[in-house]
């Protein structure tokens, strides 16, 4: 499991994390579900050779895993009210640190037991069988 934290998402950033990933994987191969937002699709982007980009249909969230691990993040997160913009600012700080947190505690198993689609599994399956 693998997860970075940047301050926004643009295709400067999503290169980076494309080579850190890369790096971090090393000599191994990973399949990388990618949506259609414009920081995943500019020219700009080089994929390394060892990630493979598989692009979901645009404006198919329910298809991307991720959507299904911020539901289950969102859930510690909510129900959060700030009497002043300057409570908001400071429980947005906090936030951003408790996201971290939870990231860091979550498990593989917990992370694949909400995340995995069985057609999704299936075809990953299939795949690397043929």
């Amino acid at each position: 499991m693998f997860s970075q934290v940047y301050p926004d998402l643009n295709g400067d950033y999503f290169q980076q994390f494309l080579d850190w990933l890369s790096q971090q994987l090393g000599s191994d191969y990973a399949i990388l579900q990618i949506d259609q937002a414009p920081a995943h699709i500019s020219g700009a982007i080089n994929c390394p050779e060892n990630i493979i980009p598989l692009f979901q249909p645009s404006h198919s969230p329910e298809l991307n895993p991720i959507e299904r691990l911020w539901q289950f993040l969102k859930k510690s997160l909510k129900n959060e009210l700030f009497s002043s913009i300057q409570n908001l600012r400071v429980g947005v700080a906090r936030r951003r640190h408790r996201i971290q947190q939870l990231f860091e505690q979550l498990t593989f198993e917990q992370v694949i037991s909400v995340s995995s689609y069985n057609f999704i599994l299936e075809a990953l399956f299939y795949a690397a069988s043929h």
